[in-house]
């Protein structure tokens, strides 16, 4: 097959929310496009373009002709570049501030004279930036949403409306939270049956709260039903209970996951050479990594927008430390609420044989390595997916979003994470840190967490696994099905 210009190219934009777990699998996925013969622009918040830059350098960014970067603005005043926008006023301002620059953006890459790129095609979307939708529309071409947390997250999520309707939310008054409401079970939800209220992402709002939250839900639901298709970082045989019935509500999704394991057919040093990482990683924690016993070391990280009282992160810092169990720990400066974090000195002394702290990491690499033996998580898809991926079973402390459901359904469901109660005590993160190292309860989450990586393995696999298929599938019937390239696109299983 003739291989064609750059300008001959189908042109996929894709567009994450500003948020680094959102940003990661995006990346990933925009990857994989360019090496199914896409050109691609990967649109990231001017905030986010400078966060980058100051964690890695401006030679992130040079990676291919026919691999670029643009930024538009996400609406928010400017603030520390330490630190992430919060996340609810990121999801009100992108719905409400960034279409007008989006379509600006799609005109100048359209103005082939100007950009010396080839016509935009498609648009690959984050699914908390449906505004997109609007664009893709006015231009018509294909928008694919990419909804990054897990499929039983997003069924959560597209249940809002019918839990607003039997009046289970809003919340009446913040006694709510406290006085055993949420541990109502909720068995109407296809997939879902016996999840707690609790356990559906993040909804319990009071009525008289963040009222602009309510309006952003409910609009990037009904904005989803618009959307070419819906594609999921997952893959069939962890979530086809869930995936089964939203296929009958959205009729075009692909599970495609985990993309991290699809990613690695990718073998171009250019390409794999861009990265995006808005805190500066420091690799000096594998090197320590190297010393520890196999299967020894507690690997604990919140992500990267959760956040803690001072107090609880004491509660866990003396859990950890009580527990004798070797430790790298992650800690942000803005974990903790308010100030800049900072662990007591005396726990410092006490764990300096067995403990690393650090400001960031590569976490596929050091859940990777050998060293590994459990996980102590806000259950964030990515940290989920990449944990079954490398066999560690979890403590899951979920903060917001979709990461009660990811608990849920780790604990009670795959059989792989033991909870941590929101309100975290020390003696209980001793015992459970204990438990997932060294006893019979973690020994079982161990061999159970063992049998979902095969499976992933078997789903990212050439040339039949599903994943694959699906990805060939979506590129080729959505993606290219209004371009006039189709040949450019040979599907995966037919390539060398």
């Amino acid at each position: 097959m003739a291989s064609l210009t750059n300008l001959e190219k189908p042109h996929a934009v894709c567009i994450p929310f500003p948020a680094q777990g959102h940003i990661n699998p995006m990346l990933k996925l925009a990857k994989l496009l360019h090496h199914r013969g896409f050109h691609v622009t990967f649109v990231n918040t001017e905030f986010n373009h400078r966060r980058l830059l100051k964690s890695r350098g401006p030679d992130v960014l040079d990676g291919t002709p026919s691999f670029r970067f643009e930024t538009i603005p996400d609406g928010l005043p400017e603030s520390d570049l330490n630190a992430t926008h919060d996340a609810v006023s990121l999801c009100v301002s992108t719905s409400k501030n960034c279409l007008a620059p989006f379509r600006d953006l799609l005109s100048k890459l359209n103005d082939t004279a100007l950009s010396n790129v080839p016509s935009v095609t498609c648009i690959v979307a984050d699914a908390a930036m449906t505004f997109t939708i609007c664009a893709a529309e006015e231009l018509g071409i294909p928008d694919v949403l990419f909804w990054t947390g897990s499929a039983c997250g997003f069924m959560g999520f597209v249940q809002s409306p019918n839990l607003i309707e039997k009046g289970y939310v809003p919340l009446k008054d913040v006694s709510y939270l406290t006085n055993g409401y949420l541990n109502t079970i909720i068995d109407w939800i296809p997939g879902m049956k016996g999840i707690r209220l609790k356990d559906i992402l993040n909804l319990t709002l009071t009525s008289g709260e963040n009222n602009n939250m309510w309006e952003y839900v409910l609009g990037e639901i009904a904005n989803a039903h618009r959307a070419s298709a819906i594609i999921f970082n997952t893959f069939e045989k962890l979530e086809h209970h869930v995936l089964d019935p939203l296929s009958s509500i959205f009729p075009q999704i692909f599970p495609i996951g985990p993309l991290h394991l699809l990613k690695d057919e990718i073998n171009d040093d250019k390409l794999n050479f861009i990265e995006s990482n808005l805190w500066k990683e420091e690799s000096e924690c594998l090197e320590w990594l190297n010393s520890k016993e196999h299967n020894s070391v507690v690997y604990v990280n919140f992500g990267s927008i959760t956040v803690m009282t001072p107090n609880q992160m004491l509660e866990f810092a003396w859990g950890l430390a009580n527990s004798n169990q070797a430790f790298l720990w992650i800690v942000r400066q803005d974990l903790v609420v308010g100030k800049i974090s900072v662990l007591p000195p005396e726990f410092l002394i006490s764990t300096k044989e067995r403990g690393l702290v650090a400001s960031w990491c590569p976490q596929e690499k050091v859940l990777a390595h050998s060293s590994i033996g459990g996980f102590l998580t806000h259950c964030g898809w990515n940290s989920t997916l990449e944990s079954i991926s490398s066999e560690v079973p979890m403590l899951c402390w979920p903060f917001f979003g979709d990461q009660q459901t990811n608990c849920w359904y780790c604990c009670g469901r795959w059989g792989i994470g033991m909870e941590i109660n929101n309100d975290v005590k020390r003696d209980e993160v001793e015992t459970l840190v204990r438990e997932l190292m060294v006893g019979e309860k973690g020994k079982a989450m161990k061999k159970r967490v063992m049998e979902w990586k095969k499976l992933a393995d078997e789903a990212t696999t050439k040339p039949f696994g599903s994943s694959m298929i699906n990805l060939d599938k979506m590129v080729n019937e959505v993606l290219i099905s209004t371009c006039s390239k189709k040949e450019v696109l040979v599907p995966t299983t037919q390539q060398n």
